[in-house]
């Protein structure tokens, strides 16, 4: 993985707004006293959102006071996670998979609609609308390829698809997540093809025994009660 670093414009100061800061408190107080630091997580995820999809020097250190930690502690977690922007997005981030099972399925050719339709890596276009990123495996192999677009998933992708996904966000549309093709989450494409003969579902009952009885419904060979 890559050195990843701050931003080099940073914000002169950051705050929680009260109801973030009421959200981090109750998420620390899922802990067991002395342990409120494994909220970083989390925390750090909301300062994200608040500061408009990534994290700025003061944010961190900002959670970094709140859970009484180190600052460099809550930066080594800052800068590890991929989840954490270190520099200003866009107003819909690009998270593009370009891990083999995606590259196998096309995405080589996703990322030239990304090139094509919003620029270079890790820039925000002029009008703040888009920004993208190669990340490491998002966890949808079978849907491959496929990107994440803020907090949704866009599976099953061709440049076609793409190409309307992010035409759509422009013009203020809600594209639907998920698989572009007609199957259900990550269901076989075309349908069930195994597991299919209906005989194998038949439950069958040996000669003289009741149906209630095989299926443990209180036979006569069932113990009496003393």
């Amino acid at each position: 993985m890559s050195v990843r670093r701050l931003a080099e414009k940073q914000p002169p100061s950051f705050a929680f707004t009260p109801e973030n800061l009421e959200w981090a408190k109750a998420r620390m107080a899922k802990y067991p006293p002395g342990r409120q630091q494994s909220a970083v997580i989390p925390i750090l995820w909301r300062a994200q959102e608040q500061s408009g999809g990534w994290l700025p020097q003061k944010a961190i250190e900002a959670v970094a006071d709140l859970l009484g930690m180190a600052k460099i502690r809550v930066l080594e977690v800052a800068t590890f996670y991929t989840m954490f922007n270190l520099s200003p997005v866009g107003r819909f981030h690009v998270q593009f998979c370009g891990t083999t099972p995606c590259m196998l399925r096309g995405a080589d050719a996703l990322k030239k609609v990304l090139h094509r339709m919003i620029g270079h890596e890790n820039e925000v276009t002029a009008d703040g609308v888009f920004s993208w990123t190669e990340v490491e495996c998002l966890g949808a192999c079978v849907n491959a390829p496929m990107v994440q677009i803020n907090a949704d998933y866009y599976e099953d992708l061709t440049p076609e698809t793409l190409t309307r996904i992010l035409n759509d966000l422009v013009a203020g549309r809600s594209p639907r997540p998920g698989p572009q093709i007609d199957r259900q989450n990550s269901a076989p494409v075309g349908g069930a093809n195994t597991l299919t003969d209906p005989s194998i579902y038949q439950v069958t009952t040996p000669a003289g025994q009741s149906g209630a009885a095989s299926q443990g419904g209180g036979g006569a060979t069932d113990p009496k009660p003393a």
